[in-house]
């Protein structure tokens, strides 16, 4: 292992140039990545898209092709596992069964021969950590999933790892159960300060626990960004499908709103670019209004599905099936008002971003105003 030229100890991670080729196929392709120090950072994607493999390369359990991997300053391109300053959590768990929780979770000690007393005392730490003091002595059966989870977490805390690895570890876990792990998990990420890659295909997930999240598909970083600013200014369509939910119309803007499939136009206040291919709409940026207010566009309410706190509203207008998000509690077949606050425009699967405003969307007439259904 060597120290890398004008690197020091809080560099973080950093890959450079890193590919994997399994099967004849490339999985992981000239990834270029850093992860600062105390980061906790999601590798989202479809299945398939190279983020487990991007894990298991920086975690030792493969070894790339090509490029450079550092942690902290020190080469550990093709270190082994044992030889890194990382641990990971598995998707499975990986509990031995026959052992105890608190065994368990100083296995790896144990492997690392470290004395008892130094085990006991790392793994009461890790005990009080995660709250599972009351399960030292039992066996990992006759535990919750989410306590196993817990275990799986404390059996790599204590062997106190400048970079910390899991992967898609709530997916064996119900949806309540995920959200109190997830944040169990992100409390004591931000208490310790390690640096943690996370992999997930589940983008609430990510969404909900990253300090940044890179988007993966075909074994590229599609984009890298805060969750806020990769929900708000997805940089392409692949982007923009895979993180929540969009309204998708075929073609560019057009005299201040969006045209739909019979030529009527969507008003809408701002794009995100004057000219483009496609205008794509989030469902919480179409507002629903009274039918004949002036800068809307007629649509009739297909179907309405409670979400809880808000109301999803399926719409058709002028040929165009829409979603919308709304506190309103509109009736099916109500004819309504549809009007866009934004919309994400698109040229060759890229977003434009100029800022230029659209006109006001109330200078639009819509071919709806004449009393049709839409």
């Amino acid at each position: 292992m060597t120290t890398a030229p004008g690197s020091d100890r809080s560099d973080g991670l950093r890959l450079s140039g890193i590919s994997k080729v399994l099967g004849g196929r490339t999985i992981v392709e000239k990834m270029e990545l850093q992860v600062s120090p105390g980061e906790l950072l999601c590798l989202l994607g479809p299945s398939g898209c190279g983020k487990t493999t991007t894990l298991r390369m920086i975690g030792g359990f493969l070894n790339p092709d090509a490029g450079r991997l550092t942690i902290n300053g020190v080469d550990h391109t093709h270190s082994k596992p044992e030889r890194r300053p990382t641990a990971m959590v598995f998707q499975n768990y990986a509990l031995w069964p026959h052992m105890s929780v608190a065994k368990n979770i100083g296995f790896g000690l144990k492997v690392r021969k470290l004395s008892a007393d130094k085990i006991r005392q790392k793994v009461d730490w890790a005990l009080d950590l995660l709250g599972l003091q009351h399960h030292r002595e039992t066996m990992p059966a006759r535990i919750s999933g989410g306590e196993q989870q817990r275990v799986a977490l404390a059996r790599a805390l204590v062997l106190e790892p400048e970079v910390l690895l899991m992967d898609e570890p709530l997916s064996n876990l119900d949806a309540k159960l995920r959200v109190q792990v997830r944040e169990t998990i992100r409390e004591i990420q931000q208490r310790l300060g390690i640096t943690t890659v996370f992999v997930t295909h589940d983008q609430e997930e990510a969404l909900s626990i990253a300090d940044r999240i890179a988007v993966m598909n075909n074994g590229r970083i599609e984009q890298l960004a805060a969750p806020a600013e990769l929900y708000a200014r997805p940089r392409t369509t692949f982007v923009a499908g895979f993180i929540g939910t969009m309204n998708t119309l075929d073609v560019g803007p057009a005299g201040g709103g969006v045209p739909l499939d019979d030529g009527a136009l969507l008003p809408c206040d701002t794009f995100s670019g004057a000219a483009g291919d496609v205008c794509w709409i989030r469902p919480e940026d179409l507002q629903i209004t009274e039918a004949d207010h002036a800068g809307s566009v007629r649509a009739v309410v297909l179907r309405v599905i409670p979400r809880g706190h808000y109301r999803e509203v399926l719409l058709q207008s002028h040929g165009s099936t829409l979603r919308a998000f709304t506190d309103g509690e509109p009736d099916v077949e109500q004819i309504v008002g549809l009007r866009a606050t934004n919309a994400l425009v698109y040229a060759d699967d890229a977003l434009v971003q100029d800022d230029e405003p659209a006109r006001p969307g109330r200078a639009v007439r819509a071919v709806a105003d004449s009393g049709d259904r839409g």
